[in-house]
């Protein structure tokens, strides 16, 4: 089975031994890194600045630099943002003074004045409000706590009207409040569930092309060049079979949106055919709003939910499958779960096993490989595992894909996909890629997340994340694919 494109998550210790074997003490390879740092903190910024409408041109910027390298990152981040902003101001607060900066951080802070000249400035303290306030105190090297001023720094620029709060690698003393953490070069694990750090966006350096990365570590983050493959040419002799066939079950007259929704989203993934089976009452205003997709109509209950007579139905065509969705508006009506529990014990395609159908007996029910795609509530719901021939999506701020021993984190998306009928589009989406790939369920899932958290991205810094809907996000698929073209 195939990996997907990831990168080690790193502890303290480690990163600093991948630290001393990339630099081995040299100053000018240290300053290099540096340098990619800040550059990479700035432009990533303006990027997120997006969903705010836009950095302002006018903007002001509070740094807050310790003695090291977190310090020296922010310092040239903020310079790279001034030089593209020239009514822009930045203030510094040195937490421990200018005299106690490291040699990079004290170089960092030089070209920084020479390069703005009044534009920057020295202050004791933070005062109205900013644009933007990047926080370089502390590094990974920290050990808690922070000393009694410092926290009271802190504690002081919490408080401050800020529009968007960047901590550097992780938040300082995980007491600054950051709306998005950049790791610079590799993930800590302390950001993972450091509540402070906001959202976190990893920034590889490229310390993993010279440095070869652990295959073996348990804990990873997925890469946009997952989706590389997806962007490519296509074959020129391949027609809609070459691309794989999904059928997907689900929807009732009490939820009759979530299957549409994984039916739009199939019909983006790049699948050659899609077919739904459904509530037989629903298939006029869906073929009518989704006329690409075959459409199955499919006996009701008395209450309008997929009946066991239909089972039929779909064992009849299962042979033109190359993967299979459930669960996605089924509803928990016993007579449906039963159904649900028949299909996936004897499918001989592999699953994406999703919402309702998402109930202890039903996923582990079968030999067929299988996709999970619970959110919190439906996790815990399940219980533990292990789950047979299963690869776990656990959906959320950060979304876990659980194979075997190892874990996948995806950093893309953020709030945006907090809204009903996300979740829906995601399986739909992994059904698609799974359909192409049916071998490779684990790589269908991480393409699946990564995509949908990519295009989440762009989606929100279009429209912002408030007044938007879910299903504006499948016009988004297509940049993010594009994008993922010139990923690292």
């Amino acid at each position: 089975m195939k990996t997907p494109p990831s990168h080690p998550i790193l502890s303290s210790d480690e990163t600093r031994s991948l630290e001393a074997k990339l630099f081995a003490g040299d100053e000018a390879l240290e300053w290099s890194a540096m340098q990619r740092a800040g550059r990479a903190i700035a432009a990533a910024v303006l990027r997120d600045f997006q969903e705010l409408g836009g950095f302002p041109a006018a903007g002001r910027i509070l740094v807050l630099a310790g003695k090291g390298h977190n310090g020296g990152d922010a310092l040239i981040a903020a310079q790279a943002i001034l030089a593209q902003f020239p009514a822009a101001r930045a203030e510094v607060i040195f937490a421990f003074g200018s005299r106690a900066l490291r040699p990079l951080a004290a170089r960092a802070w030089r070209d920084l004045v020479h390069a703005a000249g009044d534009r920057v400035a020295s202050v004791r303290e933070a005062r109205g409000s900013y644009g933007l306030c990047l926080d370089g105190i502390f590094g990974f090297q920290f050990r808690p706590p922070a000393d009694p001023r410092t926290a009271a720094l802190i504690k002081a620029v919490n408080a401050l009207p800020i529009r968007l709060r960047a901590a550097v690698d992780l938040p300082s003393a995980d007491l600054f409040q950051a709306d998005l953490t950049y790791a610079t070069g590799c993930v800590k694990t302390s950001v993972l569930d450091s509540r402070p750090a906001g959202r976190v966006r990893y920034l590889d350096l490229g310390f993993f092309e010279v440095e070869r990365a652990d295959p073996n570590a348990l804990s990873r983050v997925l890469l946009p060049s997952v989706l590389a493959p997806l962007a490519a040419l296509r074959d020129p002799h391949a027609d809609k079979r070459t691309f794989g066939h999904v059928f997907l079950v689900g929807g009732s007259r009490s939820y009759p949106g979530a299957i549409l929704l994984s039916t739009l989203a199939a019909l983006r993934s790049g699948a050659g055919l899609v077919t739904t089976c459904v509530p037989e009452s629903l298939v006029p205003a869906f073929a009518a709003r989704a006329p690409e997709a075959m459409w199955i109509g499919w006996p009701e209950t008395p209450d309008g939910h997929l009946a066991l007579e239909g089972e039929h139905l779909l064992r009849a065509r299962l042979d033109r499958a190359t993967a299979l969705v459930i669960g996605p508006g089924l509803g928990r009506e016993p007579e449906t779960l039963a159904l649900a529990r028949s299909l996936v014990a004897s499918s001989p395609v592999p699953l994406v096993i999703d919402a309702d159908a998402l109930q202890p007996d039903i996923v582990r029910a079968g030999d067929a490989a299988r996709v999970l795609t619970p959110h919190a509530g439906e996790f815990a719901r399940l219980g533990r595992g292990p789950w047979p021939n299963g690869t776990l999506v656990q959906k959320g701020p950060v979304t876990r894909i659980a194979h075997g021993a190892t874990t996948y984190h995806s950093f893309f998306g953020g709030p945006v996909l907090a809204r009903g009928g996300s979740g829906d589009l995601l399986a739909g989406l992994i059904g698609g890629l799974l359909a192409q790939t049916p071998a490779e369920p684990l790589l269908a899932a991480a393409r699946g997340v990564v995509w949908h958290g990519l295009a989440a991205d762009h989606l929100a810094r279009a429209h912002g994340q408030a007044a938007v809907s879910v299903t504006q996000l499948l016009d988004f698929l297509s940049p993010a694919l594009k994008e993922s073209a010139h990923a690292p």
